[in-house]
């Protein structure tokens, strides 16, 4: 997106400054070295710094160059950029953006910002226990209104269809911008003198250049009427006629219900067979058989989603499936750009804790090691410490490789009964409230929302959970009880400790 205005032209004795806001891995050192050598060669001085940030998603660097033609006066530069004091400011992400409105260092009277649109989450927003992805229509927004001149796209995207990276992206935005008062020419140059990948790199500074002048190539529209694509399964052909039934099944429940049904099927066949799968669709059928069209199948559609999601639960055997399947490590590569030539060195952190041990062993067993204090201390002291298991060698794959094939052991262990037997109870606890307060039962079936991911994660949200639950308990009977379990479970979402969600119980506690 372009929205043009006018720039400042550089005239003798002006500092032109330029600021560019990069994370690790962005080339943010690399796009300010472009910068400054290609200021040089064009006959100005120039000075480039750089404030570093927390390492990786929590903050950003800060590189920060000034220029001025040179005049027979030495000028005095600046080592870092102040509000309101910047002719160009480059954002390697969208969020950075954002950062630089709010800092100050983007004004409508002299700014030309130049972002890119894609996202790398923040830790804070990955850590959120609910969806804590920043708005990016916000930023947008209020990135229009503070830049003089705006140049949005995605420079990522750009730059790896180019085969190179985003800082080659940026540096065509930043030429095909007009900011700066140097030709075309003056910017290859400095891609070119710097010797390392220039074919690539110039090709997204092609790209980079068109987007910040609006000649991108519209998208192709896909071809319409085009038949759809059979759902089928990625496995052996001898399995293929049980999935197919499965399928047959799943397209006879209701259109509300159906598209959520068949994404559940595949997660739990995935997780373990086609006889899971099938049992999937039994307990859906005990739902849809409580519910009905004048509900709008509300109640089942939540159930196609989180049944899925608690029979389809995350236990060593998963996280070592997952680890060692050929598409991760494909995708792996592609995100490192590994060529076919590159070695590729892979560390995975494994952290069990005595309850992951203990669900990993036979039902009976485990139940009795898991009640036992000494036996759990003894695991604790065993295994209660971070591992580090390099998968690009053959023994820590391999180990791996075998934990993750135990599906068919799965069934028989400590950790599914466990997970069964809570699933039934929630199932039930949820249908109870059918005839008496349908929407609560729909809220009720939501609340499986919390319980998610693995190990210390895993433990947080079930704790939540139940604390919801039983908050849910005092509601009963109350005409407001649905309203009251959403947002009980909202708050649950919005931090890790749970402070939220303990405030929202204290006040349910006081009007009961």
């Amino acid at each position: 997106m372009i929205l043009p205005q006018k720039t400042p032209d550089a005239r003798a004795g002006d500092i032109l400054k330029l600021a560019v806001m990069a994370v690790g891995g962005q080339g943010g050192g690399v796009l300010t070295g472009w910068i400054e050598a290609m200021a040089r060669a064009e006959g100005y001085v120039c000075q480039a710094t750089s404030v570093a940030g927390v390492a990786q998603r929590t903050g950003a660097t800060i590189y920060y160059v000034e220029m001025a033609p040179k005049t027979t006066r030495a000028p005095v530069f600046a080592l870092a950029p102040a509000a309101g004091d910047v002719d160009v400011l480059i954002a390697a992400e969208m969020m950075e953006v954002g950062r630089a409105v709010m800092r100050g260092f983007v004004t409508p009277d002299r700014t030309t910002l130049i972002g890119s649109t894609h996202r790398a989450l923040a830790v804070s927003e990955k850590m959120a226990p609910g969806d804590g992805i920043a708005d990016a229509d916000e930023v947008r927004a209020a990135a229009e209104i503070a830049a003089q001149k705006l140049v949005l796209e995605d420079m990522e995207g750009l730059a790896v269809g180019a085969g190179s990276v985003i800082s080659a992206s940026l540096f065509g935005a930043l030429a095909g911008s007009g900011a700066l008062p140097f030709p075309r020419e003056a910017y290859e140059n400095a891609i070119q003198a710097g010797g390392k990948g220039v074919e690539p790199s110039l090709r997204a500074f092609a790209v980079g250049f068109d987007a910040a002048q609006g000649k991108l190539p519209a998208t192709a529209s896909a071809p319409v009427g085009e038949p759809e694509t059979p759902f089928r399964l990625a496995g052996p052909d001898a399995l293929q006629g049980q999935w197919d039934a499965l399928v047959k099944r799943a397209d006879a429940l209701p259109e509300a219900v159906h598209d959520l049904a068949l994404a559940g099927l595949a997660k739990v066949v995935n997780f373990q067979d086609c006889a899971y799968g099938t049992l999937y669709l039994d307990r859906l059928d005990t739902v849809l058989a409580r519910d009905s069209a004048a509900q709008d199948w509300q109640l089942s559609a939540a159930a196609a989603k989180y049944i899925a999601n608690a029979m389809a639960y995350d236990d060593i055997i998963r996280v070592a499936d997952l680890k060692t399947r050929a598409p991760r490590f494909t995708h792996i590569r592609q995100e490192m750009r590994a060529g076919e030539n590159n070695l590729m060195q892979l560390t995975e952190y494994f952290h069990p804790r005595a309850e992951e041990i203990a669900g990993l062993i036979p039902a009976r067993l485990g139940a009795k090691v898991e009640a036992s204090d000494k036996w759990m201390a003894r695991l604790n002291r065993w295994f209660d410490k971070g591992r580090r298991l390099r998968t690009d060698r053959l023994p820590a794959f391999f180990m791996l490789h075998v934990l993750g094939g135990m599906k068919g052991y799965r069934l028989k262990t400590h950790r599914h009964a466990i997970e069964a037997a809570h699933l039934e109870a929630w199932l039930n606890r949820c249908l109870a409230e059918v005839d008496d307060d349908y929407p609560l039962a729909v809220e009720l079936v939501k609340c499986r929302r919390l319980i998610k991911g693995y190990s210390d994660t895993h433990a947080r949200g079930l704790g939540k959970f139940d604390r919801v639950m039983g908050a849910a308990e005092m509601l009963r009977g109350r005409e407001d009880a649905a309203a009251w379990v959403a947002r009980l479970r909202e708050a649950a979402l919005q931090d890790a400790e749970g402070k939220a969600l303990e405030g929202a119980i204290a006040t349910v506690r006081s009007f009961v």
